[in-house]
């Protein structure tokens, strides 16, 4: 029945407001619900009047979540359930923190960390922008192109790994890759811990978060670590209607919510509150031997399996994010839901290639779908419900460098 049902919501069959289809529809739903129950839950009742698929998607995902629909999950995923935003674990940040922060906050926005006195961490990280730069690649020192898309840092908290290949462990350590990239702020830790140092309103905010610790390498990292904590999404459409508030989502974003869980198989790779599986994945786009190559992780574990694997992004506030990929490749997402549906890209080697064991494997995750067009713009309408608000964040006022003497 459970099939029935998937097939139905996927567009095999036209959807009809016939009294035939509202019955058959009604009944399967019914024994789906009956189906899920467990003692506690018997009292549940079927809602008379359902007469669309939308109504009855918004009665199914209105219970709680562990009575929604089974999703299409191969074995061995070790999934979570999608839910509500959580909070920034810096959310009841004491006094102390909370000085932390906006040093931090002060710090992101200074382009004196750059040695050219232009580029911050806000350059790539634009707050009015999702938190990216809007760029298909990031644009550094000298106008230097970089290699990979600048990814949103909203809920940065939450990753293990930093980095598209994830080649840093935590935020602290993350912040010294772009001070110290020749292609991006072209500074060096030193010089930056020094060039704060003669500002005296920084050395006085210093003394006040960290003591005799000082400005040195480590309490600028983790002054921005802790700032980056602090940065979450607002939530959206979704989160309202998981608390309770039933007409947040419109139709088409349900049938979308549905077809993510199911048919579409986003979940395999997007779950939990911030739908992701915080892991690192081929999805064929290596361009191996070619022009534009990026080996991805295989450049940090030197593991041949780690070929052109990327992190898997975020989809909270996606729709604000683009352009989207580690190379920023799409710029619009029905032709990332195109691709997907034709199963991404799935390289053949050449007969040179047969015995390369760098050659790269697309993730068996990756599968042809075949969604519809209409399918497609569900899904899309499910992204929109699960993209939020940006928070306006104004620049700091800025100390300022002393005036050097003649």
């Amino acid at each position: 029945m459970q099939k029935f049902i998937t097939i139905y919501s996927s567009g095999a069959f036209e959807m009809r407001k016939t009294f035939f289809v509202f019955t058959v529809l009604s009944f399967v739903v019914a024994c789906s619900v009956y189906k899920t129950r467990n003692t506690s839950q018997a009292s549940v009742q079927f809602p008379a009047g359902l007469n669309s698929l939308a109504d009855t998607l918004r009665y199914w995902y209105s219970l709680p979540a562990d009575q929604w629909p089974k999703p299409h999950v191969d074995s061995g995923v070790h999934w979570q359930e999608l839910g509500i935003i959580p909070p920034s674990p810096l959310k009841d940040a004491d006094e102390k923190l909370k000085a932390q922060i906006q040093l931090g906050y002060k710090l992101f926005f200074d382009p004196r960390l750059s040695t050219s006195n232009q580029i911050a961490c806000a350059s790539c990280h634009i707050p009015d922008l999702a938190w990216t730069d809007g760029r298909e690649k990031s644009v550094g020192h000298n106008q230097a192109v970089n290699k990979r898309n600048s990814p949103s840092i909203l809920n940065v908290w939450f990753y293990k790994h930093l980095f598209w290949d994830g080649r840093s462990k935590n935020l602290e350590d993350q912040a010294f890759s772009p001070i110290n990239s020749e292609s991006e702020m072209h500074s060096d830790m030193g010089e930056v811990t020094m060039k704060l140092r003669r500002i005296k309103a920084y050395q006085e905010e210093f003394k006040q978060v960290f003591g005799d610790r000082g400005i040195n390498p480590e309490t600028l990292t983790e002054a921005l670590a802790t700032y980056q904590r602090s940065i979450v999404s607002r939530k959206a459409d979704f989160d309202n209607f998981l608390g309770g508030k039933k007409d947040a989502m419109s139709d088409a974003a349900l049938r979308g919510l549905h077809l993510f869980r199911t048919k579409a198989r986003c979940i395999n790779c997007h779950f939990g509150p911030l739908f992701t599986d915080d892991d690192f994945h081929n999805v064929g786009l290596t361009y191996y031997g070619r022009l534009y190559e990026d080996l991805g992780r295989y450049k940090v574990t030197q593991k041949p399996e780690d070929v052109g694997k990327f992190r898997t992004p975020s989809l909270r506030d996606v729709m604000r994010t683009r352009p989207w990929m580690h190379n920023g490749l799409f710029d619009n997402m029905e032709g990332i839901l195109n691709m997907y549906s034709a199963g991404m890209p799935q390289p053949k080697p050449k007969p040179e290639q047969i015995n390369d064991p760098l050659f790269p494997k697309t993730d068996v995750l990756i599968k042809k779908l075949e969604l519809t067009a209409k399918e497609k713009q569900d899904i899309i309408a499910f992204l929109e419900s699960i993209t939020g608000i940006i928070t306006k964040v104004r620049p700091p006022a800025l100390p300022e460098m002393p005036v050097p003497k003649d």
